[in-house]
């Protein structure tokens, strides 16, 4: 039993490290974040696999299934679970980045989750976690878009009660958003039309591949209709 324990660790460890980034990649697109941007991408279908088709160009994804930004477990953490430990060092252009919905639903069940979003981001947007690593990476000169998620108008969902904490969530990153040019929160609230139950896998959770098509769609516009760094 121990030993299936450990293949089934290892197993997972190797799942949970994302894309490599290599010294001579020329990617110039980095994706980091949750399952939000990861569905789907077994089937080739996730949002990088989209954006790098929209785009014509390659895009490195490293978003992981459950990660999040309060995650104590050193290893998997730093295997991809811990949000921040996903980045790698590149010449990126374009950081595409979410999280935060996990925290949310793991750290008080989209109860009273007021000391988790503050811990998140303020208030204000000024400071926080997401502000912090955001900061990082602009820092690199890197564009960041922050991805918000998507909603369940109309229809029967498992995390109903996080309604309120993701629009508190959405308000608080266009805060963030706003103090920085080279940032772009791109929310995700008015995709999903109500009552339709395509955008969603089964679970009521996850996008589905047309949701996730859409979502990459989205940061392809801003992408492309950005201005050209001088």
């Amino acid at each position: 039993m121990l030993r299936i324990l450990q293949i089934l660790g290892l197993s997972f460890l190797l799942l949970s490290c994302g894309e490599a980034v290599t010294s001579n990649s020329t990617a110039r697109v980095l994706v980091l974040g949750d399952s939000m941007l990861a569905s789907n991408g077994a089937q080739g279908k996730a949002v990088a696999d989209v954006l790098e088709r929209e785009l014509g160009q390659e895009v490195i994804d490293r978003s992981i299934p459950g990660a999040r930004y309060f995650y104590k477990l050193p290893v998997t953490g730093a295997a991809g679970l811990r949000i921040p430990a996903q980045y790698r060092a590149g010449k990126w252009d374009w950081v595409i980045l979410n999280g935060g919905g996990n925290d949310l639903l793991f750290g008080c069940g989209c109860g009273p989750c007021g000391g988790v979003l503050n811990r998140l981001v303020s208030p204000d947007g000024r400071s926080g976690t997401i502000p912090a690593f955001v900061n990082e990476i602009r820092q690199t000169g890197a564009r960041v878009i922050y991805v918000g998620y998507l909603r369940n108008p109309g229809t029967a969902t498992p995390i109903r009660g996080c309604r309120p904490h993701g629009d508190e969530l959405d308000r608080r990153l266009t805060r963030m958003a706003s103090f920085d040019s080279g940032v772009t929160f791109l929310p995700l609230a008015d995709l999903v039309p109500h009552g339709d139950w395509s955008w969603h896998q089964i679970d009521r959770i996850h996008p589905s591949e047309k949701a996730s098509a859409a979502i990459a769609a989205r940061i392809a516009k801003v992408i492309k209709s950005a201005p050209k760094p001088r």
